[in-house]
């Protein structure tokens, strides 16, 4: 199938394709005239990486896990250390976004959000409230 098809059947945009292309994560075949020929596994490949990514995989954990999935001797335990590793730096990254969420709720709620020029949001971000615990 060509880009076009590859990408409706995918769900991928065609420029994403031929990004992965470029940097080698999929090598489509060509026809005779040189246009790209996706096959199954070439649509298997892509899948996979959408969902990889759909769970914020990089591009080179992407890179890894393909390889890992291609290798029919590997050990699941090294597919299992990288997914860990990765769900372990989601994990510290929600810490540190419920953090931001907590000081900025509290700047928000502060805030009275009338005419009045005093605002306690614009104090948080100048950091004229960290005496009081406020980022």
């Amino acid at each position: 199938m060509n880009i076009g098809e590859a990408s409706t059947n995918s769900g991928l945009p065609a420029k994403t394709i031929r990004y992965y292309e470029d940097i080698g994560l999929i090598s489509p075949d060509r026809t005779d005239n040189g246009y790209r020929d996706f096959s199954e596994t070439h649509m298997h490949k892509l899948a996979f990486l959408s969902r990889a990514r759909g769970l914020g995989f990089t591009i080179e954990d992407c890179r890894t896990l393909l390889s890992l999935y291609e290798d029919t001797d590997r050990a699941s335990a090294d597919v299992k250390a990288m997914a860990r590793g990765h769900l372990d730096k989601m994990t510290h990254k929600i810490q540190e976004l419920k953090a931001m969420q907590a000081t900025l709720s509290e700047l928000v709620n502060k805030c009275h959000g009338d005419d009045r020029p005093d605002c306690p949001i614009l104090q948080g971000l100048a950091g004229e409230n960290t005496a009081k615990g406020i980022l």
